[in-house]
Protein backbone atom coordinates (compact mmCIF):
# COMPACT_ATOMS: atom_id res chain seq x y z
CA UNK A 1 0.00 0.00 0.00
CA UNK A 2 1.37 3.54 -0.76
CA UNK A 3 2.34 6.12 1.48
CA UNK A 4 -1.09 8.03 0.20
CA UNK A 5 -3.73 5.53 0.55
CA UNK A 6 -2.40 4.51 3.55
CA UNK A 7 -3.01 8.17 4.98
CA UNK A 8 -6.39 8.40 3.11
CA UNK A 9 -7.92 4.98 4.85
CA UNK A 10 -8.11 3.19 8.06
CA UNK A 11 -7.38 0.19 7.90
CA UNK A 12 -9.57 -1.98 9.79
CA UNK A 13 -8.85 -6.04 10.20
CA UNK A 14 -11.63 -8.18 9.71
CA UNK A 15 -11.14 -9.88 13.05
CA UNK A 16 -13.47 -7.84 14.86
CA UNK A 17 -11.90 -6.96 18.69
CA UNK A 18 -8.65 -7.45 18.16
CA UNK A 19 -5.50 -6.84 15.76
CA UNK A 20 -3.39 -10.59 15.62
CA UNK A 21 -0.08 -10.88 14.34
CA UNK A 22 -1.56 -13.99 12.12
CA UNK A 23 -4.47 -10.99 10.89
CA UNK A 24 -4.46 -10.97 7.22
CA UNK A 25 -1.92 -9.49 5.06
CA UNK A 26 -3.05 -5.93 3.93
CA UNK A 27 -4.89 -7.17 0.58
CA UNK A 28 -7.34 -8.45 2.69
CA UNK A 29 -7.98 -5.89 5.34
CA UNK A 30 -11.07 -3.80 4.50
CA UNK A 31 -10.39 -0.21 4.14
CA UNK A 32 -12.70 2.36 5.71
CA UNK A 33 -12.00 6.10 4.80
CA UNK A 34 -12.42 8.55 7.74
CA UNK A 35 -12.08 12.22 8.81
CA UNK A 36 -8.26 12.25 9.11
CA UNK A 37 -7.65 12.10 5.22
CA UNK A 38 -5.62 14.95 4.56
CA UNK A 39 -2.10 13.23 5.46
CA UNK A 40 0.76 14.03 2.86
CA UNK A 41 3.79 12.47 1.52
CA UNK A 42 6.63 15.47 2.07
CA UNK A 43 9.82 15.17 1.29
CA UNK A 44 12.31 17.31 3.14
CA UNK A 45 15.85 17.19 2.65
CA UNK A 46 15.58 13.74 1.43
CA UNK A 47 13.41 12.19 4.29
CA UNK A 48 9.96 11.23 3.37
CA UNK A 49 7.27 12.16 6.18
CA UNK A 50 3.82 11.59 6.70
CA UNK A 51 2.48 15.57 7.34
CA UNK A 52 0.26 15.42 9.62
CA UNK A 53 1.49 11.74 11.01
CA UNK A 54 -0.88 8.97 10.92
CA UNK A 55 0.44 7.64 14.22
CA UNK A 56 0.85 8.61 17.60
CA UNK A 57 4.00 8.71 17.85
CA UNK A 58 7.70 8.85 15.75
CA UNK A 59 7.74 5.84 13.13
CA UNK A 60 9.72 5.23 10.49
CA UNK A 61 7.05 5.86 7.86
CA UNK A 62 6.39 9.44 9.14
CA UNK A 63 9.90 10.26 10.88
CA UNK A 64 12.34 8.78 8.85
CA UNK A 65 14.94 11.82 9.56
CA UNK A 66 15.05 10.64 13.51
CA UNK A 67 14.20 7.08 13.74
CA UNK A 68 15.47 3.97 11.49
CA UNK A 69 13.38 1.07 9.81
CA UNK A 70 14.20 -1.51 11.50
CA UNK A 71 13.58 0.62 15.32
CA UNK A 72 10.91 1.04 17.44
CA UNK A 73 11.57 3.95 19.14
CA UNK A 74 14.49 6.19 18.11
CA UNK A 75 18.23 4.38 18.59
CA UNK A 76 16.47 1.40 19.96
CA UNK A 77 15.64 -1.23 17.10
CA UNK A 78 12.61 -4.13 17.92
CA UNK A 79 14.96 -6.81 19.04
CA UNK A 80 16.33 -4.77 21.69
CA UNK A 81 12.56 -4.46 23.11
CA UNK A 82 12.12 -8.27 22.24
CA UNK A 83 15.33 -9.36 24.31
CA UNK A 84 14.05 -7.23 27.22
CA UNK A 85 10.54 -8.93 27.06
CA UNK A 86 12.50 -12.45 26.79
CA UNK A 87 14.88 -12.11 29.94
CA UNK A 88 11.88 -10.84 32.14
CA UNK A 89 9.66 -14.01 32.02
CA UNK A 90 12.76 -16.10 31.57
CA UNK A 91 13.64 -14.83 35.00
CA UNK A 92 9.64 -15.66 36.56
CA UNK A 93 7.94 -18.86 37.10
CA UNK A 94 5.89 -20.87 34.37
CA UNK A 95 2.02 -19.82 33.56
CA UNK A 96 2.24 -16.46 35.08
CA UNK A 97 1.68 -12.98 33.26
CA UNK A 98 2.93 -9.56 33.70
CA UNK A 99 0.96 -6.47 33.17
CA UNK A 100 1.95 -3.15 33.38
CA UNK A 101 -0.27 0.22 32.83
CA UNK A 102 0.99 3.23 30.68
CA UNK A 103 0.96 6.83 31.80
CA UNK A 104 -1.11 9.33 32.19
CA UNK A 105 -1.48 12.92 30.73
CA UNK A 106 -1.17 15.17 33.91
CA UNK A 107 -2.78 18.48 34.16
CA UNK A 108 -1.39 22.01 35.44
CA UNK A 109 -4.91 23.39 35.80
CA UNK A 110 -8.43 22.44 34.40
CA UNK A 111 -7.71 21.12 30.75
CA UNK A 112 -4.07 22.58 30.61
CA UNK A 113 -1.93 19.36 30.20
CA UNK A 114 1.71 19.25 30.82
CA UNK A 115 4.20 17.52 28.12
CA UNK A 116 2.87 13.99 28.29
CA UNK A 117 5.80 11.31 29.38
CA UNK A 118 5.70 7.92 29.62
CA UNK A 119 5.88 5.87 32.27
CA UNK A 120 9.49 4.04 32.50
CA UNK A 121 8.55 0.42 33.25
CA UNK A 122 5.45 0.33 30.48
CA UNK A 123 8.40 2.36 27.82
CA UNK A 124 11.21 -0.23 28.91
CA UNK A 125 8.91 -2.85 27.53
CA UNK A 126 7.08 -1.63 24.78
CA UNK A 127 7.98 1.65 23.53
CA UNK A 128 4.45 2.64 22.81
CA UNK A 129 4.89 6.40 23.98
CA UNK A 130 0.84 7.28 24.24
CA UNK A 131 -1.32 7.68 27.45
CA UNK A 132 -4.41 4.99 28.37
CA UNK A 133 -2.72 1.62 27.13
CA UNK A 134 -1.66 -1.53 29.11
CA UNK A 135 0.27 -4.74 28.27
CA UNK A 136 0.00 -8.01 29.17
CA UNK A 137 2.77 -10.26 28.44
CA UNK A 138 2.04 -14.06 29.24
CA UNK A 139 4.65 -16.39 29.45
CA UNK A 140 4.89 -19.11 27.19
CA UNK A 141 7.89 -21.46 27.07
CA UNK A 142 6.87 -23.01 24.01
CA UNK A 143 6.32 -20.48 21.79
CA UNK A 144 9.53 -18.96 19.33
CA UNK A 145 9.98 -16.24 21.78
CA UNK A 146 8.86 -17.45 24.99
CA UNK A 147 5.90 -15.08 25.23
CA UNK A 148 2.75 -13.55 24.28
CA UNK A 149 2.20 -9.91 24.37
CA UNK A 150 -1.01 -7.90 24.23
CA UNK A 151 -0.91 -4.24 23.90
CA UNK A 152 -4.18 -2.37 24.74
CA UNK A 153 -4.49 0.75 23.67
CA UNK A 154 -7.33 4.29 22.76
CA UNK A 155 -6.97 3.34 19.17
CA UNK A 156 -8.04 5.75 16.44
CA UNK A 157 -10.56 8.17 17.07
CA UNK A 158 -11.14 10.84 14.03
CA UNK A 159 -13.12 13.47 16.55
CA UNK A 160 -10.36 13.43 18.89
CA UNK A 161 -7.27 13.44 16.68
CA UNK A 162 -8.70 16.93 15.05
CA UNK A 163 -7.65 18.55 17.91
CA UNK A 164 -5.66 16.28 19.64
CA UNK A 165 -3.41 14.44 16.70
CA UNK A 166 -3.75 10.60 15.66
CA UNK A 167 -3.22 7.97 18.00
CA UNK A 168 -1.66 4.62 16.57
CA UNK A 169 -3.92 1.82 14.74
CA UNK A 170 -4.73 -1.82 16.42
CA UNK A 171 -3.03 -3.34 12.94
CA UNK A 172 0.37 -0.58 13.54
CA UNK A 173 0.65 -1.46 16.79
CA UNK A 174 0.67 -4.63 15.83
CA UNK A 175 2.95 -4.22 13.11
CA UNK A 176 5.76 -1.47 14.78
CA UNK A 177 5.55 -2.62 18.26
CA UNK A 178 6.09 -6.37 18.02
CA UNK A 179 2.55 -7.42 20.18
CA UNK A 180 1.03 -10.30 19.24
CA UNK A 181 -2.41 -8.98 19.98
CA UNK A 182 -3.92 -5.42 19.67
CA UNK A 183 -6.81 -4.45 21.63
CA UNK A 184 -8.85 -1.45 22.84
CA UNK A 185 -8.30 -0.70 26.13
CA UNK A 186 -12.11 -1.23 27.08
CA UNK A 187 -10.97 -4.68 27.01
CA UNK A 188 -8.50 -4.72 29.73
CA UNK A 189 -10.45 -5.51 32.79
CA UNK A 190 -11.69 -8.58 30.57
CA UNK A 191 -9.17 -9.90 29.40
CA UNK A 192 -7.11 -9.21 32.56
CA UNK A 193 -9.54 -11.16 34.58
CA UNK A 194 -9.77 -14.05 32.00
CA UNK A 195 -5.75 -14.79 31.96
CA UNK A 196 -5.31 -13.55 36.20
CA UNK A 197 -7.63 -16.57 36.80
CA UNK A 198 -5.78 -19.05 35.47
CA UNK A 199 -2.21 -17.39 35.90
CA UNK A 200 0.26 -18.76 38.68
CA UNK A 201 1.39 -15.47 39.83
CA UNK A 202 0.30 -11.84 38.18
CA UNK A 203 3.26 -9.40 38.03
CA UNK A 204 2.20 -5.81 38.14
CA UNK A 205 2.86 -2.35 39.92
CA UNK A 206 0.20 0.36 41.05
CA UNK A 207 1.71 3.56 39.47
CA UNK A 208 3.53 6.18 41.49
CA UNK A 209 0.82 8.79 41.12
CA UNK A 210 -1.84 6.24 42.33
CA UNK A 211 0.31 5.27 45.20
CA UNK A 212 0.64 9.27 46.54
CA UNK A 213 -2.81 9.92 46.24
CA UNK A 214 -4.00 7.55 48.20
CA UNK A 215 -3.46 4.58 50.23
CA UNK A 216 -3.15 1.28 48.34
CA UNK A 217 -6.11 -0.96 48.04
CA UNK A 218 -6.95 -3.61 45.61
CA UNK A 219 -10.10 -1.40 44.55
CA UNK A 220 -7.37 1.30 43.73
CA UNK A 221 -5.57 -1.28 41.92
CA UNK A 222 -8.31 -2.14 39.83
CA UNK A 223 -9.39 1.42 39.14
CA UNK A 224 -5.81 1.98 37.78
CA UNK A 225 -5.67 -0.96 35.82
CA UNK A 226 -9.17 -0.10 34.39
CA UNK A 227 -9.31 3.31 33.41
CA UNK A 228 -12.12 3.05 31.31
CA UNK A 229 -14.22 0.49 33.25
CA UNK A 230 -17.16 -1.66 31.44
CA UNK A 231 -17.16 -4.13 34.43
CA UNK A 232 -20.12 -4.87 36.31
CA UNK A 233 -20.49 -4.74 40.11
CA UNK A 234 -19.80 -8.92 39.93
CA UNK A 235 -16.83 -8.50 37.50
CA UNK A 236 -15.57 -6.20 39.53
CA UNK A 237 -15.87 -7.67 43.09
CA UNK A 238 -14.38 -11.05 41.03
CA UNK A 239 -11.42 -9.21 39.62
CA UNK A 240 -10.45 -7.43 42.84
CA UNK A 241 -10.70 -10.88 44.67
CA UNK A 242 -8.00 -12.56 41.48
CA UNK A 243 -5.82 -9.53 42.30
CA UNK A 244 -5.83 -9.12 45.92
CA UNK A 245 -4.55 -12.63 46.42
CA UNK A 246 -1.66 -14.45 47.20
CA UNK A 247 -0.69 -14.76 43.96
CA UNK A 248 -0.21 -11.10 43.26
CA UNK A 249 4.04 -10.41 42.63
CA UNK A 250 5.52 -6.64 42.43
CA UNK A 251 6.98 -6.16 39.31
CA UNK A 252 9.73 -3.04 39.83
CA UNK A 253 11.98 -5.42 41.35
CA UNK A 254 12.12 -7.95 38.19
CA UNK A 255 12.19 -4.96 35.55
CA UNK A 256 14.30 -2.94 38.19
CA UNK A 257 17.50 -5.71 37.62
CA UNK A 258 17.12 -5.61 34.08
CA UNK A 259 16.90 -1.85 33.66
CA UNK A 260 19.61 -1.28 35.61
CA UNK A 261 22.53 -2.97 33.31
CA UNK A 262 22.71 -1.13 30.51
CA UNK A 263 22.58 -2.80 27.19
CA UNK A 264 25.18 -1.81 24.48
CA UNK A 265 21.99 0.43 22.48
CA UNK A 266 21.13 1.90 26.29
CA UNK A 267 25.25 3.09 26.67
CA UNK A 268 24.99 4.55 23.15
CA UNK A 269 22.11 6.36 23.53
CA UNK A 270 23.34 7.73 27.13
CA UNK A 271 26.56 8.99 26.38
CA UNK A 272 24.53 10.57 23.12
CA UNK A 273 22.51 12.28 26.06
CA UNK A 274 25.75 13.22 27.96
CA UNK A 275 27.14 14.77 24.59
CA UNK A 276 24.23 17.12 24.18
CA UNK A 277 24.17 18.06 27.93
CA UNK A 278 27.94 18.65 28.12
CA UNK A 279 28.45 20.53 24.59
CA UNK A 280 25.28 22.74 26.00
CA UNK A 281 27.55 22.99 29.53
CA UNK A 282 30.47 24.23 27.25
CA UNK A 283 28.37 26.91 25.86
CA UNK A 284 26.64 27.78 28.52
CA UNK A 285 29.91 29.06 29.95
CA UNK A 286 30.94 30.92 27.27
CA UNK A 287 27.40 32.76 27.47
CA UNK A 288 27.53 33.47 31.36
CA UNK A 289 28.33 36.79 32.08
CA UNK A 290 28.40 39.25 35.25
CA UNK A 291 24.53 41.06 35.40
CA UNK A 292 22.69 38.17 33.73
CA UNK A 293 19.55 36.13 35.38
CA UNK A 294 20.13 32.88 36.23
CA UNK A 295 17.08 32.28 34.69
CA UNK A 296 18.17 33.54 31.57
CA UNK A 297 20.99 30.64 31.98
CA UNK A 298 19.29 28.13 32.15
CA UNK A 299 16.83 29.09 29.35
CA UNK A 300 20.27 29.52 27.30
CA UNK A 301 20.88 26.02 28.38
CA UNK A 302 17.76 23.84 27.51
CA UNK A 303 17.35 25.81 24.31
CA UNK A 304 20.72 24.42 23.16
CA UNK A 305 19.80 21.09 24.54
CA UNK A 306 16.79 21.21 22.61
CA UNK A 307 18.25 22.15 19.62
CA UNK A 308 20.08 19.19 19.42
CA UNK A 309 17.13 17.11 19.68
CA UNK A 310 16.66 16.47 23.19
CA UNK A 311 12.88 16.11 23.82
CA UNK A 312 12.70 17.50 27.67
CA UNK A 313 14.83 18.57 30.47
CA UNK A 314 15.65 15.78 32.15
CA UNK A 315 15.06 17.46 35.69
CA UNK A 316 14.11 21.18 37.03
CA UNK A 317 17.68 22.50 36.29
CA UNK A 318 19.88 24.48 39.17
CA UNK A 319 21.70 27.43 38.11
CA UNK A 320 23.25 28.40 41.54
CA UNK A 321 25.20 31.90 41.83
CA UNK A 322 27.39 33.23 44.35
CA UNK A 323 25.60 32.19 48.30
CA UNK A 324 22.44 30.87 46.59
CA UNK A 325 25.02 27.18 45.28
CA UNK A 326 25.05 26.34 49.21
CA UNK A 327 20.81 25.69 48.67
CA UNK A 328 21.66 21.61 47.35
CA UNK A 329 18.03 21.97 45.16
CA UNK A 330 18.62 25.46 44.32
CA UNK A 331 15.68 25.63 41.25
CA UNK A 332 14.31 29.34 41.86
CA UNK A 333 16.90 30.85 39.14
CA UNK A 334 15.52 34.10 39.46
CA UNK A 335 18.41 36.19 40.72
CA UNK A 336 20.97 38.42 38.86
CA UNK A 337 25.03 36.29 38.78
CA UNK A 338 27.27 39.27 40.06
CA UNK A 339 30.97 39.72 39.12
CA UNK A 340 33.00 37.90 41.30
CA UNK A 341 30.66 34.95 41.84
CA UNK A 342 30.66 31.61 40.78
CA UNK A 343 27.83 29.79 39.11
CA UNK A 344 26.53 26.04 40.27
CA UNK A 345 25.22 24.57 36.87
CA UNK A 346 23.70 21.36 37.78
CA UNK A 347 21.34 20.47 34.69
CA UNK A 348 20.62 17.52 32.03
CA UNK A 349 18.74 17.06 28.67
CA UNK A 350 16.29 13.57 28.48
CA UNK A 351 17.29 12.29 24.80
CA UNK A 352 15.20 9.38 23.80
CA UNK A 353 14.10 7.99 26.66
CA UNK A 354 17.62 8.63 28.88
CA UNK A 355 18.24 10.86 31.25
CA UNK A 356 21.91 12.58 31.49
CA UNK A 357 22.79 14.37 34.97
CA UNK A 358 25.99 16.73 34.95
CA UNK A 359 27.12 19.34 37.12
CA UNK A 360 29.79 21.76 36.77
CA UNK A 361 31.05 25.12 38.37
CA UNK A 362 32.37 28.01 37.12
CA UNK A 363 33.30 31.79 37.45
CA UNK A 364 30.49 34.14 36.12
CA UNK A 365 33.84 36.22 35.13
CA UNK A 366 35.91 33.46 33.25
CA UNK A 367 38.47 33.69 35.79
CA UNK A 368 38.82 31.63 39.20
CA UNK A 369 39.73 33.89 42.19
CA UNK A 370 42.93 32.50 44.15
CA UNK A 371 40.63 30.86 46.96
CA UNK A 372 37.87 29.77 44.48
CA UNK A 373 40.94 27.49 42.54
CA UNK A 374 42.17 25.96 45.78
CA UNK A 375 38.79 24.99 47.24
CA UNK A 376 37.67 23.71 43.92
CA UNK A 377 40.87 21.35 43.20
CA UNK A 378 40.63 20.07 46.47
CA UNK A 379 36.86 19.02 45.31
CA UNK A 380 38.55 17.87 42.14
CA UNK A 381 40.80 15.70 43.37
CA UNK A 382 38.18 13.96 45.41
CA UNK A 383 36.31 13.54 42.30
CA UNK A 384 38.74 12.35 40.01
CA UNK A 385 39.89 9.53 42.65
CA UNK A 386 36.51 8.38 43.10
CA UNK A 387 35.77 7.84 39.38
CA UNK A 388 38.34 5.20 39.24
CA UNK A 389 36.66 3.05 41.61
CA UNK A 390 33.56 2.65 39.59
CA UNK A 391 34.65 -0.81 38.39
CA UNK A 392 33.12 -4.25 38.80
CA UNK A 393 36.76 -5.71 39.66
CA UNK A 394 36.68 -3.08 42.50
CA UNK A 395 33.93 -4.86 44.52
CA UNK A 396 32.59 -1.74 45.63
CA UNK A 397 29.33 -0.08 46.23
CA UNK A 398 27.76 3.17 46.18
CA UNK A 399 28.01 3.64 49.86
CA UNK A 400 31.49 2.46 50.14
CA UNK A 401 32.51 4.84 47.46
CA UNK A 402 30.87 7.32 49.67
CA UNK A 403 32.55 6.51 52.45
CA UNK A 404 35.50 7.00 50.61
CA UNK A 405 34.77 10.21 49.29
CA UNK A 406 34.36 11.23 53.25
CA UNK A 407 37.43 9.90 54.41
CA UNK A 408 39.33 11.82 51.06
CA UNK A 409 37.49 15.41 51.62
CA UNK A 410 38.11 15.30 55.07
CA UNK A 411 41.96 15.04 54.25
CA UNK A 412 41.79 17.41 51.25
CA UNK A 413 40.08 20.17 53.27
CA UNK A 414 42.77 19.80 56.13
CA UNK A 415 45.28 20.22 53.87
CA UNK A 416 43.79 23.85 52.71
CA UNK A 417 43.35 25.38 56.04
CA UNK A 418 40.01 23.48 57.48
CA UNK A 419 39.39 21.95 60.81
CA UNK A 420 37.44 19.16 62.47
CA UNK A 421 37.98 19.19 65.94
CA UNK A 422 33.95 17.97 66.56
CA UNK A 423 34.48 14.88 63.97
CA UNK A 424 32.22 14.21 61.47
CA UNK A 425 29.09 16.42 62.18
CA UNK A 426 31.16 19.48 60.57
CA UNK A 427 32.09 17.49 57.26
CA UNK A 428 28.38 16.80 57.17
CA UNK A 429 27.77 20.53 57.35
CA UNK A 430 29.95 20.86 54.30
CA UNK A 431 29.23 17.60 52.29
CA UNK A 432 25.81 16.55 53.31
CA UNK A 433 24.43 14.41 50.64
CA UNK A 434 25.69 10.83 48.87
CA UNK A 435 28.09 10.84 46.68
CA UNK A 436 26.05 9.82 43.61
CA UNK A 437 22.90 7.46 42.37
CA UNK A 438 22.28 4.87 39.56
CA UNK A 439 20.55 7.11 36.12
CA UNK A 440 19.21 5.84 33.16
CA UNK A 441 15.62 5.66 32.09
CA UNK A 442 15.00 7.24 35.45
CA UNK A 443 17.52 10.18 36.67
CA UNK A 444 17.25 9.13 39.89
CA UNK A 445 16.96 4.92 39.63
CA UNK A 446 18.44 4.63 42.83
CA UNK A 447 15.30 2.81 44.77
CA UNK A 448 15.84 0.34 41.58
CA UNK A 449 19.38 -0.75 42.62
CA UNK A 450 20.48 -1.32 45.90
CA UNK A 451 22.70 0.94 47.53
CA UNK A 452 24.83 -1.31 49.26
CA UNK A 453 25.31 -3.76 46.14
CA UNK A 454 28.55 -4.29 44.37
CA UNK A 455 28.72 -2.11 41.01
CA UNK A 456 28.53 -4.27 38.04
CA UNK A 457 29.54 -3.63 34.54
CA UNK A 458 27.58 -2.48 32.47
CA UNK A 459 25.60 0.54 35.34
CA UNK A 460 25.78 4.20 34.89
CA UNK A 461 26.23 6.24 37.89
CA UNK A 462 26.31 9.93 38.70
CA UNK A 463 29.87 11.11 41.25
CA UNK A 464 28.72 14.47 42.40
CA UNK A 465 30.81 15.13 45.50
CA UNK A 466 30.52 18.70 46.51
CA UNK A 467 31.80 21.13 48.99
CA UNK A 468 29.04 23.75 50.38
CA UNK A 469 30.76 26.61 53.02
CA UNK A 470 28.52 28.78 54.99
CA UNK A 471 29.40 31.86 56.57
CA UNK A 472 30.39 30.40 59.95
CA UNK A 473 33.45 31.41 62.01
CA UNK A 474 34.08 27.25 62.06
CA UNK A 475 35.57 27.47 58.46
CA UNK A 476 38.31 29.79 56.76
CA UNK A 477 36.75 33.13 55.74
CA UNK A 478 38.38 32.74 52.39
CA UNK A 479 35.88 29.95 51.40
CA UNK A 480 32.63 31.30 53.01
CA UNK A 481 29.27 31.42 50.63
CA UNK A 482 31.38 29.26 48.26
CA UNK A 483 29.67 26.12 47.02
CA UNK A 484 30.81 24.05 44.49
CA UNK A 485 29.71 20.13 43.28
CA UNK A 486 31.33 18.48 40.31
CA UNK A 487 29.01 15.70 38.90
CA UNK A 488 29.77 13.59 35.95
CA UNK A 489 27.99 10.30 34.39
CA UNK A 490 30.22 6.87 34.59
CA UNK A 491 29.62 3.70 32.68
CA UNK A 492 30.86 1.12 35.29
CA UNK A 493 33.28 -1.32 33.40
CA UNK A 494 34.96 -4.74 34.45
CA UNK A 495 38.44 -2.76 34.82
CA UNK A 496 38.08 0.53 33.79
CA UNK A 497 35.21 2.93 33.86
CA UNK A 498 34.24 5.40 31.25
CA UNK A 499 33.38 8.85 31.71
CA UNK A 500 30.12 9.13 29.59
CA UNK A 501 30.10 13.05 30.57
CA UNK A 502 33.79 14.00 29.55
CA UNK A 503 33.10 16.12 26.91
CA UNK A 504 32.47 19.16 29.99
CA UNK A 505 35.11 20.71 31.09
CA UNK A 506 36.12 20.44 34.54
CA UNK A 507 40.05 21.22 34.98
CA UNK A 508 40.25 24.65 35.78
CA UNK A 509 42.37 25.48 32.74
CA UNK A 510 39.76 24.13 30.09
CA UNK A 511 36.90 25.88 32.29
CA UNK A 512 38.62 29.04 32.17
CA UNK A 513 39.33 28.03 28.24
CA UNK A 514 35.16 28.00 27.79
CA UNK A 515 34.32 30.51 29.83
CA UNK A 516 36.71 33.13 27.96
CA UNK A 517 36.31 31.69 23.86
CA UNK A 518 40.04 30.52 24.04
CA UNK A 519 38.86 26.78 22.84
CA UNK A 520 36.89 28.66 19.77
CA UNK A 521 33.38 27.65 21.07
CA UNK A 522 30.87 30.19 21.00
CA UNK A 523 27.66 30.84 23.27
CA UNK A 524 25.56 29.04 20.20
Amino acid sequence: MSFRSLSRCRRVATIPTSAAKSAPSSSSLSRTCFARNYATPVSVNGFRQLKPTIFGQPLPPSHAHIISPKETTPGIPQKEYDRRRRELVQSLPDNCIVVCVAGQVKYMSGQIFYKFRQSSDFWYLTGFDEPDAAVIIEKKPSTPRGYRMTIFSSGTDSAKEKWDGARTSPEDVVRHFGADEAEPISAFPSVLKSLASIASNVYLDIPTSYKRARAFSPRSLLKCLSPSGGLSRGEYDTLVDSLSSSKRKPLAPEIGRLRSIKSKVEQTIMRQAADISARAHNKTMRFTDPGVSEHTVAAHFEYLCAREGSQRPAYVPVVASGPNALIIHYTSNNQLIADGEMVLLDAGCEYNGYASDITRTYPANGSFTPEQATLYNALLNVQKHLITLCTESSGMSILQIHRESCTMMRKELERIGFNFPLGAGTLDTLYPHLVGHPVGIDLHESNLTERDASLKAGMVVTIEPGVYVPPSPEFPKAFHNIGIRIEDEVLVGRDHPIILSASAPKEIADIEGSCQGLLGLTPF
